[in-house]
């Protein structure tokens, strides 16, 4: 197989780190699939984002898949009857914005539409450095989910393909998160961060992921190009 024919399933949120782990995918070599989801999330804004960055970085075919997790609830992201947190005035712990068992019901699909693609690779844009305290970020969970799909699939069993989670930015700060999709010629100006947007369509700017994107960018020496919004 030469690397054109590379083939990987990518996690797109529209969002800095999975646009960057999109750019990632792309430097290195793969045909990519991107993936989103419409999961009546509060901040619906990033599938725009996700439908821009997949046009721009010319992706093989965007699929948005839809299913309402509001009807389970659980988080600030799927129940508008639980605040976000604004400021870091939140718990300790494990963030309202969790989305309980989000990680994996997004790499379930992942791994269902790589199966059928003959795709080895899913990309998520994971990160534990620079992020909320997630548990499904975290580097064991991801092992733990790749273990499970080559028991899992038809095609790892009969011995036909073996599935890797690919998480590129696992390791790295904010900043060098946006250093390195910019250095791969990615516009941020195309993705969108913001849990809680105003009903004018803008960044809050005071949620957690709101204020991780402007400690990345400061930190980068790179100007937001979302603050001009």
């Amino acid at each position: 197989m030469t690397s054109s024919e590379k083939k990987a399933v990518v996690l797109l949120s529209g969002g800095v780190d999975s646009s960057t782990t999109l750019a990632i995918a792309r430097a290195e070599g793969y045909q990519c699939y991107a993936l989103s989801f419409d999961y009546a999330q509060r901040h619906r804004l990033e599938l725009e984002a996700a439908k821009r960055v997949a046009e721009a970085l010319k992706v093989k075919r965007h699929l948005i898949v839809r299913f309402d997790l509001s009807e389970i609830g659980g988080s600030a992201l799927t129940e508008k009857t639980i605040d976000v947190p604004k400021d870091k005035a939140e718990e300790k712990g494990i963030p309202v914005t969790y989305v309980p068992a989000r990680n994996t019901i997004f790499l379930s699909f992942a791994l269902s539409w790589a199966e059928v693609l003959g795709a080895g690779d899913i990309f998520i844009g994971a990160n534990a450095v620079d992020y909320s305290g997630y548990p499904d970020c975290r580097p064991e969970y991801l092992r733990a989910f790749e273990d499970m799909a080559n028991l899992a699939t038809k095609v790892a069993v009969e011995g036909k393909l073996r599935f890797r989670i690919r998480a590129p930015l696992l390791y790295m700060t904010k900043a060098e998160i946006i250093k390195r999709g910019t250095s791969l010629g990615l516009d941020y100006s195309l993705t969108w961060s913001c849990y809680d947007p105003t009903p004018e369509g803008r960044p809050c700017g005071h949620c957690d992921s709101c204020l991780f994107r402007l400690k990345g960018f400061e930190e980068a020496g790179l100007k937001d190009p979302l603050l001009s919004l």
